[in-house]
């Protein structure tokens, strides 16, 4: 079975992420970054899949060339290899831009099974892109699973509302995304980190992947940020001391915010 599983290298949670004076892009060199945790449940879901049915695991990322380190942890916990579509004519793409540029890389690359994404990455939260990559493709799109099984050539999966399980099933080829409850992802191994530099990576141009240049970028973009202001710091709380009138202190102040 050949997979391929979308990753993407965000900014790290813990640091601080702030958008460019110039154009209100994330400014992403001003940031830690690391491969998004749930591009790695990601990948866990489809090495597990690949162990069960044999296979071939393979990550496909859009980002600058920062993103390899991206690529290679992913290819440390078992993928076999990657391609990384990665040219400056790509800054500022929106999310349609971005699922048509993935989906261009992604027929490049033969009969594939199963493609495998996140529900929503943590830097812009979309939650689209694999649903968008579906209907480019046109394959039946199976989102926010918390558990996947694949028997033969049909894919089922599971997913979680607030009022029931919903059972969803596709033949394959099919496109699905998973939540934070899918899976617990390996941690790589000594072998695996010393492998994954041997693992082939492929980087690909916009030309490379037969992508027009206005097709992309954010000149091109669907939708743009035009104006964008820091958030201000936030300010000390205030403090009711309860001298026996404590209760209606507390009664003014709420009624002050219009919160009662």
């Amino acid at each position: 079975m050949n997979i391929v599983v979308l990753i993407k290298q965000v900014p790290d949670t813990w640091s601080a992420r702030t958008l460019a004076a110039s154009d209100h892009t994330l400014d992403r060199a001003s940031a830690d970054v690391v491969l998004d945790e749930i591009n790695e449940r990601a990948v866990e879901e489809a090495l597990k899949i690949k162990e069960a049915d044999d296979g071939e695991v393979t990550v496909v990322t859009m980002g600058p060339q920062r993103a390899a380190d991206a690529i290679r942890k992913a290819l440390s916990m078992g993928a076999d290899k990657a391609v990384h579509l990665s040219d400056e004519g790509l800054h500022g793409s929106c999310a349609v831009q971005t699922a048509k540029a993935l989906a261009k890389v992604i027929g490049r690359l033969g009969d594939v099974d199963l493609i495998i994404a996140g529900n929503e990455a943590t830097d812009g939260t979309v939650g689209a892109i694999a649903a968008m990559v579906a209907d480019v493709l046109g394959l039946p799109e199976l989102t926010h699973a918390r558990k996947v099984t694949v028997e033969g050539r049909t894919v089922t999966v599971e997913r979680e509302t607030d009022d029931a399980i919903t059972v969803l099933r596709a033949d394959l080829p099919a496109v699905i995304s998973v939540n934070e409850k899918i899976n617990e992802p390996r941690y790589p191994s000594f072998k695996g980190i010393m492998a994954a530099k041997k693992k082939p990576v492929a980087t690909l141009s916009l030309a490379d992947a037969a992508i027009e240049p206005n097709a992309v970028g954010l000149a091109n973009a669907a939708s743009t940020v035009i104006e964008s202001t820091p958030r201000p710091p936030r300010a000390a709380g205030q403090i009711i001391t309860d001298d026996g009138d404590g209760e209606a202190k507390l009664a003014e102040y709420l009624i002050g915010q219009k919160l009662i």
